[in-house]
C-alpha cells in the first residue's frame, strides 16, 4: 500500500504545528520548510480543518494550529481523512461481484487482515510521537525560537 502525497504533507503540516506549539504557524513558513507550494498546502488543509485536526485563525496575524493536542492525533486519524481508497485489490471494490470467489476468497480475507494490522499500527502512533523522535525538530524545520523577555536589572 502506498500513501498519497496529500497524506504525506498532511502529516508534515501537523508535525510542523506540533513543533511550533503555542504559536500560530503560517502556510508560507510551512511551505518554505518543506519546499512545496503554498497552494498545494492550502488544498491539503481543507480536510484537516473539516475534521478538526487543524484550526485556522484569520486576520493579519492569523495562521493555523492543531485542533487538539498532538498526543490525541493518531496517524490513523490523518490517513482516514486524507486517503480516498483503501482497496488493496479489485475484490475490495464494488465491482467484486464479477469474481466467482467473492464470498469465499482467502485472498480477500488475508488482505483485510493485513489492512487492519496496518491501521492498528497507525492508531498506536501520534503526531507527538513523530515530533518527539527528533529532538531538534524546530531547528530542522527552521522554526525560530520565541524571544524570551530579558530579566530587568534592579
Amino acid at each position: 500500500m502506498r500513501l498519497t502525497r496529500q497524506t504525506n504533507y498532511a502529516m508534515r503540516i501537523l508535525m510542523y504545528c506540533a513543533a511550533n506549539d503555542g504559536r500560530l504557524s503560517r502556510i508560507p513558513e510551512i511551505a518554505s520548510a518543506y519546499s512545496v507550494s503554498e497552494l498545494f498546502l492550502f488544498k491539503i488543509l481543507q480536510p484537516l480543518v473539516e475534521h478538526g485536526l487543524v484550526q485556522t485563525v484569520r486576520g493579519r496575524n492569523g495562521g493555523v494550529r492543531l485542533g487538539r493536542p498532538a498526543e490525541q492525533i493518531t496517524l490513523f486519524d490523518v490517513v482516514r481523512v486524507t486517503e480516498e481508497n483503501f482497496a488493496m485489490a479489485e475484490c475490495f471494490e464494488s465491482d467484486a461481484a464479477e469474481c466467482p470467489l467473492v464470498d469465499s476468497c482467502a485472498l480477500n480475507s488475508a488482505l483485510r487482515e493485513a489492512l487492519n494490522a496496518f491501521f492498528a499500527v497507525l492508531m498506536r502512533h501520534s503526531i507527538a510521537d513523530l515530533v518527539a523522535a527528533k529532538p531538534d525538530m524546530r531547528g530542522l524545520l527552521g522554526i525560530e525560537m520565541p524571544i524570551q523577555p530579558q530579566a530587568l536589572a534592579g
